[in-house]
């Protein structure tokens, strides 16, 4: 699922409970984690669920430096499909196009801090910290992020 889909997914419907259930189904297609992933430096700290976020780097991912992907997985179904949200954003991207990719601006268009609770939005912005840090750590060569 990319970006544009979920943004144009997001276009066509027009009730919230709609979007709900949407984000849900976002969730449900991230791939499953495996137990090993599920560890403490893997927990996104900042978050009101339980959040986990593994990254793997490819140093020479490409000409704009180190390319990262993600997986990830949590507790709660919205947030799942969160992180499904910020994988289209992220995932695999070069460090240098996810630090400078504002997460907060495509959270903000999707109506999202509008309809979701203080904990999940500060859930979301925990989220993207932990993956720019990676991207930030990626950068300095550091390939065994997380």
């Amino acid at each position: 699922m990319t970006l544009e889909n979920i943004l144009s997914d997001f276009d066509f419907l027009d009730e919230w409970e709609d979007r709900y259930r949407y984000i849900i189904e976002l969730g449900r297609t991230l791939e499953p984690l495996d137990d090993a992933d599920r560890s403490d430096a893997n927990k996104v700290q900042g978050c009101v669920s339980q959040v986990w976020l593994a990254t793997k780097v490819e140093p020479n991912g490409s000409d704009k430096g180190p390319r990262l992907t993600f997986i990830g997985d949590s507790d709660a179904l919205i947030v799942r499909g969160l992180i499904a949200i910020l994988f289209a954003i992220y995932s695999g991207k070069p460090a240098a196009e996810i630090l400078n990719t504002d997460a907060q601006a495509i959270f903000s268009n999707l109506g999202l801090g509008e309809h979701l609770t203080p904990q999940r939005s500060n859930g979301f912005v925990s989220m993207v910290e932990r993956i720019q840090s990676d991207a930030r750590h990626a950068l300095e060569g550091e390939t065994a992020v997380h």
